[in-house]
């Protein structure tokens, strides 16, 4: 038995992290996703692995996590994982039920035994995150003995002492709002545990990036930060980052948005080194360094991994001699065992916005698939903007999902197909175009339905982009259904529509009389009917209940209409490094966005009938992200520069006061939105991020406000 001295003198050790893809309560999924990467460490030699927040139920769980059957299962399944430890330690996470209040946790299996739970102190309440709802938070410094059906063990804020390697928990939120371990004192810990939920939003990996090195270096300790994967539970989509920092420097950080159900990475933190930094800057002695008997003491040996005893070159911790070791590059990523070099699009922290989109949405498009059971997507393709953006990000989930899996390991995770393609031969399995093509053919149908005010543009696009990007291509003529619907109307009103007085309705019937038709095809394939609206226009009502907005999921809702078009144009001509441009979208790029619901010759536009899309987007942030009323968005948009437009004030008040009042009158509407991903924290979804009364003032005094603040300026000048 190798003894505690011994132990003691280990100045290395071995970590690993792995990003899940779990789903709320899929107990034997996430049980054998748990399993896969705890196999899968002990394979790579880790000796203590971290896996995600809440991995064991899923982190979406809702008010189910009301239910005291939901901690009970879960401790079931934890005491079940307790043989697949032996020879390492790993934190789970998992909801604990005390004293009949939940805790959110993560709980220490040390080589088949339960050492104890660390329950999170700083509950995420803010924006998407609802945890106060169910979970109480645990005082910091606190520590009782808690029962479980395998004896009683520790329980509340831990450190754990695995032998002479101490090991403390931040939460996810416990990191980003009241980090710990600021200062390396008596009770510093060696490594720092951070079991993550964290949210996928646009330029927020930043953060988390600069969180993990400043907190590694505050503490002069390793850090280990493990987040899910994919998306879990239906809106939001979790990167799957994994990161290893020792003492303020980045040792490795994986591809994110990844495929795979586990992703396992390893990195090698130099204990001693990090011990040398605390005792060369020793932080002022807490009153908690005396409390020595919060420290849980956990026995503890792991097995030395192949050649640790060698006397490595200290770089950057002792990565470069990880690196040497394995042969993967510095920033590498070991998934299921494999060093694999780090994507190009992530080697800074600021990933370009085109490319995180692109494999967000894509990766939230699969795992909606195949966890929902549906055979494949539904789209009207109407050769506009919005809707070409959603057929090229199936075309690239099929893509990039192929491309990392591999034909097997595709072909499992969608075992639930009925007439999925099968390759015919090495090239194809590869994913060779053709193959690829015969795939997107299988998982998407795209329909053009054509009323009298289709236009000839639109049609040849939207066939261009299914011909390239492989869907199956359907084009339907609707416009006997819109004059049947307008016959039954003027039949009952006694007399016949005109445009000048029924504008908005024979609008809105041409857009809901397409509903019908692709409803029905989706329904007699089991297809998942995707809509295609977007943040700008359902900020302001531009969008007809039961027909654009139909579907039982809107993937772009979380992006404005600027973003989205930039975004086309960018795949026209540039694209993600591994799929290359689509030029076909250049006959959608040159067209000015129209919903086409008017005769040709009135020259529809969507900017005339709202506004400048740039105007809407500065409008919506000042008023919605930053909260402000009508009057300052008003002077925050003449302080704007708007490239190619020029704005009187009384055309600036005119479109702030036509966003209010749309705004406001259309919160029906958002509520009625089929779910969305969320992408950035500018959200509109009334169900995840902003939140707005259904019945409203309409902002008369405020409103009031901006007009008497339009005269005023008229008089003074």
């Amino acid at each position: 038995m190798i003894t505690l001295e011994i132990l003691m003198t280990l100045d290395t050790l071995r970590v690993g992290g792995a990003a899940l893809n779990q789903t709320p309560l899929d107990w034997n999924g996430n049980r054998e996703n748990i399993i896969q990467a705890l196999r899968q460490a002990r394979e790579a030699e880790v000796q203590v692995l971290c896996l995600p927040e809440l991995c064991l139920t899923g982190y979406g769980c809702e008010d189910a996590f009301h239910g005291e059957w939901v901690a009970r299962r879960a401790l079931e399944v934890l005491l079940d994982l307790l043989p697949e430890t032996r020879g390492l330690a790993a934190a789970v996470g998992l909801p604990v039920l005390r004293e009949g209040q939940l805790f959110n946790c993560a709980a220490l299996l040390a080589d088949g035994r339960l050492a104890g739970f660390s329950a999170k102190r700083v509950l995420a309440g803010h924006g998407v995150y609802y945890e106060p709802r169910w979970f109480r938070p645990w005082p910091a410094g606190v520590m009782v003995s808690h029962s479980t059906a395998a004896g009683r063990v520790p329980f509340g804020d831990l450190l754990f002492d695995l032998s002479g390697v101490r090991l403390g928990f931040e939460i996810c939120e416990d990191a980003w709002s009241r980090p710990q371990y600021q200062r390396g004192g008596a009770v510093a810990p060696d490594l720092l545990l951070n079991p993550s939920a964290s949210h996928y939003a646009s330029g927020k990996y930043a953060d988390v990036r600069g969180i993990v090195m400043e907190s590694s270096r505050l503490a002069h300790a390793g850090y280990l930060y493990a987040n899910l994967l994919g998306n879990e539970s239906g809106r939001l989509i979790f990167d799957g980052s994994v990161l290893v920092a020792s003492d303020g420097r980045m040792l490795v950080e994986n591809t994110r948005f990844s495929y795979r159900q586990v992703n396992l990475v390893t990195a090698v933190v130099d204990l001693e080194a990090n011990r040398l930094e605390r005792r060369r800057n020793p932080a002022p002695l807490s009153e908690n360094d005396a409390e020595l008997g919060k420290r849980v003491e956990v026995p503890f040996a792991p097995r030395s991994p192949t050649g640790m005893g060698l006397s490595p070159s200290r770089w950057n911790g002792i990565a470069f001699w990880e690196a040497q070791r394995t042969g993967a590059s510095l920033n590498a990523e070991r998934a299921t065992g494999e060093p694999g070099g780090l994507s190009t699009w992530e080697g800074t922290a600021h990933v370009p916005l085109e490319e995180s989109f692109l494999r967000a949405v894509s990766l939230g498009l699969w795992d909606y698939l195949r966890k929902s059971r549906q055979q494949g997507f539904a789209l009207s393709l109407s050769g506009g903007v919005d809707s070409a953006t959603v057929a090229v990000l199936v075309w690239a989930m099929t893509r990039l999902a192929l491309a990392e899996l591999g034909w097997e390991e595709f072909g499992r995770q969608l075992a639930h197909l009925t007439g999925l393609p099968q390759p015919e031969g090495p090239a194809e399995a590869a994913g060779s175009p053709r193959f690829v093509g015969k795939l997107v053919h299988r998982l998407l149908l795209t329909v053009y339905q054509a009323t009298a005010n289709s236009g000839t543009l639109t049609r040849a696009a939207a066939r261009g982009v299914a011909e390239a990007l492989g869907s199956r291509h359907l084009e339907l003529e609707v416009q006997p259904l819109v004059a049947a619907y307008e016959g039954l109307a003027e039949s009952a009103l006694g007399r016949k529509l005109d445009w000048a007085r029924d504008d908005m309705a024979r609008q809105n019937i041409q857009a809901r009389v397409r509903s019908p038709g692709i409803w029905l095809l989706a329904n007699l394939e089991g297809l998942l009917l995707l809509s295609t609206s977007n943040r700008s226009e359902i900020g302001v009502g531009y969008a007809t209940m039961d027909g654009d907005t139909s579907g039982g999921l809107a993937p772009i809702a979380g992006a404005n209409k600027t973003f989205l078009r930039h975004w086309l144009r960018w795949m026209e001509r540039e694209g993600l490094a591994e799929l290359g441009p689509l030029p076909v979208l250049a006959a959608v790029n040159i067209q000015a966005p129209t919903a086409e619901l008017r005769p040709p010759e009135q020259g529809q536009q969507d900017e005339k009938d709202l506004m400048p899309y740039v105007v809407l987007d500065v409008i919506e942030q000042a008023a919605i992200r930053d909260r402000l009323a009508p009057v300052a968005v008003w002077r925050r948009l003449r302080e704007t520069p708007l490239p190619g437009i020029t704005l009187n004030p009384r055309q600036a008040a005119e479109y702030v006061a036509h966003f209010f009042k749309r705004f406001s009158a259309s919160q029906w509407k958002r509520e009625r939105l089929a779910p969305s991903f969320h992408l950035d924290d500018e959200n509109l979804d009334p169900r995840t991020w902003c939140r707005f009364p259904i019945l409203a003032g309409g902002y008369q005094l405020e409103l009031e406000a901006l007009w008497n603040a339009v005269r005023s300026e008229g008089e003074e000048g």
